[in-house]
């Protein structure tokens, strides 16, 4: 005769494989209907790309002992279609967009920075339009310039699913920017800027 805790066991182990076998099944659909709908194809486009570089003094904008670092900003429109990645699985989407650039024109080493971001977690807002906006991020480099760099923008995804894990892509669209360089006798650029929370 069976005791209570080979009872149990034998329950939990049902319960185990039951769960194991059904995460397996909606994993699988999940994957099958993104590959479906050609999630890994999804276009955007990213156009009117603004750059504006100032100098910055504050630790926020990666300046060391007060010492003025330059610090790039971008306006952009963006126009992309989302709504592909949702479906009865989707918990909720993370989007952003990212500029990717070599340290020095014959470097091979490539940088990777992030502009703008936004978490969707419905299906009715996944369609981005996006006119002339700035970018929420501050983004400056190792070194002490980030102008005259090549910049490839790109709009990434990130999938947050109920059950699985997340999945990862990018949409085909994507523009190529160079930095200006920084104008220290320009009307608007006369000093560096300085935080006061510094």
């Amino acid at each position: 005769m069976f005791s209570l805790t080979q009872r149990f066991q034998q329950t939990s182990n049902q319960a185990i494989t039951c769960a194991s076998v059904v995460s397996i099944f909606i994993i699988a659909t999940f994957w099958a209907q993104l590959y479906h709908n050609n999630v890994f194809s999804l276009s955007s486009q990213i156009a009117n790309v603004k750059p504006q570089i100032n100098l910055r003094t504050s630790r926020f904008y990666g300046s060391v002992n007060g010492k003025p670092k330059e610090n790039l900003r971008i306006a952009f429109d963006l126009d992309a279609d989302l709504t592909p990645l949702f479906n009865w699985n989707t918990k909720q989407v993370f989007v952003y967009l990212t500029g990717s650039y070599n340290d020095t024109k014959s470097s091979s080493i490539s940088s990777e920075v992030t502009f703008w971001d936004k978490i969707i977690t419905e299906k009715a807002d996944a369609h981005v339009i996006l006119k002339n906006v700035k970018s929420k991020y501050a983004i400056w480099d190792a070194k002490d310039k980030i102008s005259e760099k090549d910049l490839d923008i790109k709009l990434h995804w990130n999938i947050q699913p109920w059950v699985g894990t997340l999945v990862y892509g990018e949409t085909t669209g994507e523009t190529l920017m160079t930095t200006p360089a920084y104008k220290k006798n320009s009307a608007k650029q006369k000093a560096p800027q300085k935080d006061a929370s510094n």
